[in-house]
């Protein structure tokens, strides 16, 4: 399958988003690393993944605030998306918090809003609230993050429940309990998953992955590295979002350049040996 980033992934409603977007976890924190941040979402958003995601959790908001700097001048070629607190995401607290986000990012809309995780607000009421930002213009659709089947099939039961557009989950070779059962079900209904962390966390678990000889002599092959193999993995279907955070420009220049490649069905089965699929259901990995 053409792993191509310019191969774009059409979403309810219409519209296209890249296979490979850029993700801010931790970005904006750092003083030091500020500049090189905002000019690697820039250089991103040249290289094709103008897909932006963020959320008010990440650094209190200062994630939100590099992205705005970074998109300054820009916005009309990003694909925005955020995400709210799930103790935020009722009633009036789901405006404010909405407000609030937009405000940090310097823009009158979201053309994607997530619910961050399932907390103790009814998913009714987070629904009808995203409904309502909708119609009032401040996002332009809205989603979830962090839910599994069960949750998802209440979620599609509620009235309005039917326009969540994605739902964001951990997702990388590493962790691949959303192949037994939720990857099936959102692709039947639909919702594209989009995957977070798809190079996993840097750690023993990312030293794992990237260490291992198959991927290793995969990326050889390919002449391309081990991250660049676990990217093309997670994309390699053609219906999965994914958002590496990339904060450097070379890293950037590398995810993007990872759209490209092509895993063979051999390469594939090497791969699946040395990191298969759960034979049963697990429960939903989160970081």
């Amino acid at each position: 399958m053409n792993n191509s980033i310019h191969n774009r992934i059409k979403l309810q409603g219409g519209a296209s988003v890249p296979r490979i977007g850029q993700g801010t976890w931790f970005m904006g924190e750092d003083a030091a690393s500020r500049a090189e941040e905002i000019a690697s979402l820039r250089l991103g958003v040249e290289l094709g993944m103008n897909l932006i995601d963020t959320a008010e959790m990440y650094g209190d908001g200062r994630s939100e605030e590099l992205v705005g700097e970074a998109i300054r001048g820009i916005r009309g070629d990003v694909f925005l998306v955020s995400k709210v607190y799930p103790h935020n995401a009722g009633k009036d607290q789901l405006v404010r918090s909405c407000e609030g986000s937009l405000k940090r990012l310097g823009t009158d809309h979201l053309d994607l809003y997530l619910l961050h995780w399932r907390g103790n607000v009814p998913l009714e009421e987070t629904v009808e609230g995203m409904e309502q930002l909708v119609a009032a213009g401040k996002i332009k659709r809205w989603g979830v993050s962090n839910l599994d089947t069960e949750d998802m099939r209440e979620l599609l039961s509620i009235p309005g429940g039917e326009n969540c557009t994605v739902n964001q989950v951990l997702y990388h070779l590493g962790s691949r309990g959303i192949e037994h059962e939720l990857l099936a079900w959102e692709r039947s209904h639909n919702i594209p998953v989009m995957a977070y962390s798809p190079l996993a966390q840097a750690g023993s678990l990312r030293k794992g992955l990237t260490e291992n000889m198959a991927v290793r002599h995969i990326a050889a092959k390919h002449e391309v590295t081990p991250l660049q193999i676990l990217l093309a993995w997670s994309i390699r279907e053609g219906d999965v979002i994914a958002i590496p955070k990339a904060a450097s420009r070379k890293h950037v220049e590398e995810n993007a350049a990872a759209g490209s490649i092509r895993l063979s069905d051999e390469e594939l089965r090497q791969l699946d040996e040395a990191f298969p699929q759960p034979a049963w259901r697990v429960p939903l990995d989160m970081i």
